[in-house]
């Protein structure tokens, strides 16, 4: 995989997984700050569809075991999403300051999600701050700042969907009552809470409760390429709004690939994405350090455009 020289802890794969997965709307915040004595909702627990994994496969179209249940979730209420797929060319902005991270041992079956390292930015109290025990954070629209902090981050509107499912054998379960921590940065390549300039805002992160068909929605803005790196954004997949309170108690990391098509739209069109038009230009997913080793089951389908706004979809079996 490639180096990152300004970046002494990278994204890449953790160890011993492929991106396979091989060994290798919201509630407040007062449910979020039960902590983590709260009692855990066990999987167990959540609602079961009575449908197996065949039968998701047909409802998703039937493209294939793996990759079906993996890559771009099948539609929610709204607007019908379309696929866009990614060319094989060479898709180049400034990266964000180094910083410490860590990666994640988490085993990953077969047709699952792949976990992937949170990087050096994660937010999540494992490298440095954690904005997951600030009131607030349970929220759908992550565009501005909260508590004390008062920024908004520019950018094309864009909305993120996520379907997160039990994968348990043969079976596919809609998981409901699951938490998601999403987390990005912004048009300029900057991670709020660590980058200099922005170090005291806490916009681009923001957690949302699984609804009883496992769907999450969260209002963005469209991300930077910054050096090194394919477009991009991160989540972690927790058991419950209760657990999500720190990295410790996460299920997965992974992260969601943004098509190349969508990318050069925005970033050669909207204000403020020019640096991102050359760095997209020195990267590509074949040589990405994350999305090198395989995409299919992190490559969002996209619907919408520059004019009205994005929507990212992408399911995400755990």
């Amino acid at each position: 995989m490639s180096s990152e020289p300004t970046r002494p802890h990278p994204d890449h794969h953790s160890d011993g997984h492929d991106s396979h997965g091989h060994d290798s709307h919201g509630h407040g915040p007062e449910g979020h700050d039960l902590g983590l004595s709260h009692d855990l909702v066990r999987i167990a627990e959540h609602r079961r569809a009575a449908l197996g994994r065949r039968g998701l496969l047909t409802v998703l179209g039937g493209i294939g075991a793996v990759a079906a249940v993996g890559c771009a979730a099948d539609d929610p209420p709204g607007p019908t999403a379309s696929a866009t797929t990614p060319s094989a060319g060479r898709g180049t902005a400034g990266a964000p300051p180094a910083a410490g991270g860590q990666g994640s041992a988490v085993d990953v079956a077969d047709g699952e999600i792949p976990e992937e390292t949170a990087g050096p930015y994660p937010g999540d109290g494992s490298n440095g701050v954690n904005v997951l025990t600030e009131s607030g954070v349970v929220r759908s629209d992550i565009t501005s700042s909260f508590g004390s902090a008062s920024g908004v981050a520019a950018g094309v509107p864009t909305t993120v969907r996520l379907k997160v499912y039990d994968l348990d054998g043969d079976d596919a379960t809609a998981l409901a009552g699951a938490a998601i921590y999403l987390w990005h940065c912004d048009r300029d390549g900057e991670y709020s809470m660590y980058s200099e300039s922005i170090a005291e805002e806490n916009y681009l992160r923001g957690v949302q409760e699984t609804d009883r068909d496992g769907w999450v929605e969260f209002t963005t803005i469209f991300p930077a390429a910054y050096s090194g790196r394919w477009p991009h954004m991160h989540f972690e997949v927790y058991e419950s709004l209760a657990a999500a309170t720190g990295a410790e108690r996460k299920l997965r990391t992974s992260q969601l690939a943004i098509p190349e098509a969508t990318a050069r739209e925005v970033y050669a069109n909207a204000d403020g994405y020019a640096a991102s038009v050359a760095t997209l230009e020195q990267t590509s997913l074949s040589d990405d350090m994350v999305f090198s080793d395989g995409y299919s089951l992190q490559m969002a389908k996209v619907s919408g455009s520059l004019a009205d706004g994005y929507v990212l979809t992408l399911n995400v079996p755990v």
